[in-house]
């Protein structure tokens, strides 16, 4: 039977201290050493693929003479993209260019952008390796100048292309692109505007990066075991049923419960997608009314404030030492850190979710796509339950391909921007989001499965 996911014994804690981001030639040296069973870990014995190759090779070489700066943007529907890209910049990439009859200018290496949760959820790993290799982190809804300028230095300074993902955060869909945040874009502007002040005759580059998984026999089987084992937590018998069926069930049999949990009455005259929507705004909702906080922005903005709040009360962002509190402020604050963790279970519902409401494969629908599904179908009964993206279940791919998209000049574009910032902005997203799709379209034609 499923375990439950059980509450940690959650108490208040001083902030995470991040160091400094610099690049360690040893850290690098123990990464190297490390990098290769860790992604064993994360992805089985997968083989990396770089299609469309000579696209990235000529916008490192030039991000690595000096030629132009460059702005990596990478899509983040499955949650390891960054670790994957991590290494095949810096251990592979001048290897697959030398084949090509490719130098560059100096070794591969790439700057990534992380959000300062990270740290926090991630532990001595993450605080240890990911400011050694030079990431930068940064607060989504905290006014940040510190690591905004870092941000700025890294890209008008070079010498390597800084990483970030527009979509903010995992998508959880491969093959479509639910949003993308404007962030990278006025980045990028702003740094071109940084450059032209100082009449530096060097462009600023976006790339759109695309990542692609696909899926063995061994990937099948991993598939149909998650499919028997969320079945078994919805306390379904396992039956020869079609497959979509055998989704759909479990689908609604989830949904009905969430709708229980909120007190929202069903509807069957809606589809599962407008049912799910009003699970979304009910959980986001409830979790803003248990922090008392306004309901105030957009979605994903209300998103991210709630996320901040409850890590700040775990995480205690003005308080160095906890010795400084009396007895009473101190356990006042251990309840305080109780209750944000269980806050937080909302606010994992509502993120995910939101992503959720998507068509459930049919039978004769492409193995990547059904495997997908399947690892989303049993995402949203784990966050349900509790659970967070750590309890998620990721089924080893047997292939990873990586494709760029031609990169976007926006020094070409500056004087557009300084005219009209949002509208340049904004179709600079779109011309963003169309070369994703393209990226999506020639994958799944040239790569089917």
């Amino acid at each position: 039977m499923y375990k439950p996911y059980k509450m940690p014994v959650c108490k208040a804690s001083p902030d995470v201290k991040i160091s400094e981001p610099r690049i360690s030639k040893p850290v690098l040296f123990l990464i190297k050493i490390l990098s290769r069973p860790y992604l064993i870990f994360l992805f089985g014995f997968a083989k990396v693929i770089l299609r469309k190759d000579k696209i990235l090779f000529d916008a490192f070489k030039r991000s690595l003479s000096g030629e132009s700066r460059l702005l990596i943007a990478y899509r983040h529907p499955d949650g390891r993209e960054p670790q994957l890209l991590a290494w095949f910049f810096i251990f592979r990439l001048k290897a697959l260019a030398a084949k090509c009859g490719i130098k560059f200018a100096r070794k591969p290496h790439a700057i990534f952008i992380y959000g300062y949760e990270v740290a926090r959820w991630g532990g001595p790993f993450a605080r240890f390796f990911m400011p050694n290799i030079g990431a930068i982190p940064i607060h989504h809804t905290k006014m940040d100048s510190k690591g905004m300028g870092r941000i700025y230095n890294a890209i008008t300074d070079g010498p390597y292309p800084v990483t970030l993902a527009p979509e903010g955060q995992v998508s959880y869909t491969t093959d479509s692109v639910p949003r993308l945040e404007n962030g990278v874009v006025r980045i990028g502007f702003q740094a071109a505007g940084l450059l032209n002040e100082e009449k530096q005759d060097c462009p600023v580059e976006i790339l759109p990066l695309s990542i692609h998984f696909r899926y063995d026999s061994f990937g099948e089987k991993a598939m149909k075991k998650l499919l028997e084992k969320t079945e078994k937590i919805c306390s379904f018998k396992h039956e020869k049923n079609v497959f979509q069926e055998r989704l759909k069930r479990c689908r609604d049999h989830i949904l009905e419960k969430n709708e229980n949990r909120y007190n929202i009455k069903p509807d069957e005259s809606l589809l599962f997608e407008q049912r799910l929507a009003h699970v979304v705004d009910a959980a986001l909702e409830t979790a803003e009314k248990m922090l008392g906080i306004k309901g105030e922005g957009d979605f994903f903005m209300r998103l991210y404030k709630v996320r901040q709040d409850c890590w700040d009360r775990i995480f205690l962002p003005d308080i160095e030492k906890l010795d400084c509190m009396t007895d009473v402020e101190r356990g006042i604050a251990d309840i305080k850190a109780g209750e944000a963790w269980h806050i937080a279970r909302h606010q994992e519902l509502a993120d995910f979710a939101w992503y959720f409401r998507c068509p459930v494969p049919a039978e004769d629908s492409e193995l990547h796509v059904k495997v997908e599904y399947v690892q989303n179908l049993w995402d949203f009964a784990n966050r349900t339950m509790g659970g967070a993206i750590t309890n998620r279940v990721n089924i080893n791919p047997g292939k990873v391909f990586i494709q760029a998209a031609p990169p976007i000049n926006l020094s070409c574009r500056l004087s557009n921007y300084k005219e009209d910032k949002k509208g340049a902005v904004n179709a600079l997203v779109s011309e963003l989001e169309k070369a994703y799709i393209d990226c999506i379209t020639d994958v799944n034609r040239n790569v089917p499965g």
